[in-house]
């Protein structure tokens, strides 16, 4: 191994860059786990590629859903001197490291995007630069956690996407038909019970109760990819796409027609879900036409709605250019067949926001709820929102 090696007296540094790379690509690592990685590399072969691996995912690895981004960097890093020295380069005030393309996944590919450099840097002001690598101050996470998405200037963009993705969205529970044994119930569970007499000699012991089991909503969710919607979808579909993983989910995106995202949804990684996406969605930042897509839902994927149980996130700004009574009649169709319809409307953001557009007074009227997606604050809030309108 040429960079790495304890030999040379690098391995520190290389660490260290090599604990940056991983911040930069999204993976949550401070300064205690990159020394406990420093101290986990002194105990095994170094010069043996596959146990340095191991030891180094053993401490700088904490989500499942990082492993793979944390493969392909180490094997980038500590297969290419030449990266592993402009990671390097990077950690010093004056470098200079020229960018390359690759195949790898973006988040890894930023990650080895070389750093800004220092007169591109000096053109911003102080406010407006965040450096995606650096650790953020509190006034800065503050201020990017009420920033609109629509305001975010990229390197934001791309930070507030990474924060969106680690959010959580515990969405509600609701009794199902199913029922199981529990110590209180509404009726005995005889089969239980007899069981449970059968182990003490068929004297009965205690009488087992019955109760219905809790189940989490299936979840149908359509996105707005329109003009209007361009800064928000790409971070919304993130957010989405990691917050209601391991959930019964139906997803689409529509403009001026529907697109079916259910299969890049199933993909595990999130890039790799928005660069599915990406291929499958052939009319972003076009038009909205909501009433005519709900229509192909209605024709094609109506099963899909779980016998009125479906949970319905809506997210657009109502800006719709097609008929309002095709939109009033599909949405009739889409209240009859879920629990609710939630519509998430990034227009929230304005103080004193009335729908009065033609598409966002058919959608006022016919969802149950309206909440705002403009801002992480807004999405942090978002799982009480929904239960809240859940109760109503």
């Amino acid at each position: 191994m040429q960079l790495g090696d304890a030999r040379t007296g690098k391995m520190a540094d290389n660490l260290v860059a090599f604990g940056r790379a991983l911040r930069r690509a999204g993976v949550p690592v401070d300064s205690a786990r990159i020394a406990l990685a420093g101290e986990a590399a002194t105990l095994v072969d170094v010069g043996r590629r596959g146990d340095l691996q191991a030891a180094l995912e053993s401490t700088l690895v904490s989500r499942a859903q990082d492993r793979e981004v944390f493969v392909e960097l180490f094997d980038t890093f500590f297969r290419d001197p030449d990266v592993a020295a402009k990671l390097l380069a990077q950690m010093l005030p004056s470098a200079e490291a020229p960018g390359e393309r690759s195949k790898q996944r973006p988040r890894v590919r930023e990650a080895l995007a070389p750093a800004k450099a220092p007169a591109l840097a000096a053109t911003k002001s102080d406010d407006d630069r965040v450096e995606l690598d650096a650790a953020m101050t509190a006034s800065e996470e503050l201020r990017l956690r009420h920033a609109d998405f629509n305001a975010l200037g990229a390197d934001e963009y791309r930070l507030v996407e990474r924060l969106a993705r680690a959010l959580p969205l515990a969405m509600p529970e609701v009794a199902s038909r199913r029922t199981g044994a529990a110590g209180r119930g509404t009726r005995p569970h005889w089969a239980r019970t007899l069981r449970d007499a059968g182990r003490s000699g068929g004297e009965l012991v205690r009488l087992i109760e019955r109760r219905r089991r809790r189940q989490r909503l299936p979840l149908l969710v359509l996105v707005d990819v329109s003009g209007s919607m361009e800064r928000y979808a790409r971070l919304l579909l993130a957010f989405l796409h990691a917050a209601t993983r391991g959930l019964r989910r139906d997803v689409f995106a529509f403009g001026t027609h529907l697109t079916d995202l259910t299969p890049a949804f199933k993909l595990a990684d999130t890039d790799a879900m928005l660069e599915a996406a990406g291929r499958a969605i052939d009319d972003f930042a076009g038009g909205t036409r909501l009433g005519e897509s709900l229509a192909a839902l209605h024709r094609a994927h109506g099963r899909r709605l779980v016998g009125g149980r479906t949970l319905v996130l809506l997210v657009t700004d109502g800006l719709d250019t097609g008929e309002p009574e095709v939109l009033a009649r599909e949405l009739d169709w889409l209240r009859l067949h879920s629990r609710r319809v939630l519509w998430l409307n990034p227009l929230l953001r304005f103080d004193g926001y009335q729908p009065l557009a033609r598409g966002a007074a058919v959608l006022h009227r016919q969802a149950h709820g309206m909440l705002a997606v403009h801002n992480l604050a807004r999405l942090e809030e978002l799982a009480a929102a929904i239960a809240a309108v859940m109760q109503r």
